[in-house]
């Protein structure tokens, strides 16, 4: 059996432009995903904890819904700041975090951009 850290691990990213042509995508909307302090609130530290889950189905990246700051009017989508991590969900280094584990793991990142 392959455990979930090795299933991507071993793969370094591709160097091709077009990796998202058939590519599959898990999309995570965060605030329900996984609650990783006991807020009630699924977070960026709970999506890290499980990366390998979502990397041994074998997927190619990670669709995160908003977690930018937001009055929470619209579930996030009603974005007030691009540059930043609403404190619901974490930090700028708890995104870091994210994106270095999701690398590490063989998985792409994409955010959901709300014009």
């Amino acid at each position: 059996m392959v455990g979930p850290q090795t299933l991507h691990a071993d793969a370094p990213l591709p160097d091709d432009q077009d990796w998202w042509r058939g590519a599959v995508l898990y999309q995570i909307y965060p605030r329900s995903f996984q609650d990783s302090n006991g807020d009630g609130i699924g977070d960026l530290a709970g999506i890290i904890h499980r990366l390998p889950y979502v990397a041994n189905l074998g997927v190619d990246a990670v669709w995160i819904s908003p977690f930018f700051p937001s009055p929470m009017l619209d579930f996030g989508y009603d974005v007030m700041n691009y540059r930043d991590v609403d404190p619901m969900f974490g930090t700028l280094a708890d995104f870091d975090a994210l994106i270095a584990r999701a690398h590490e793991l063989g998985l792409r990142v994409i955010i959901d951009l709300v014009l």
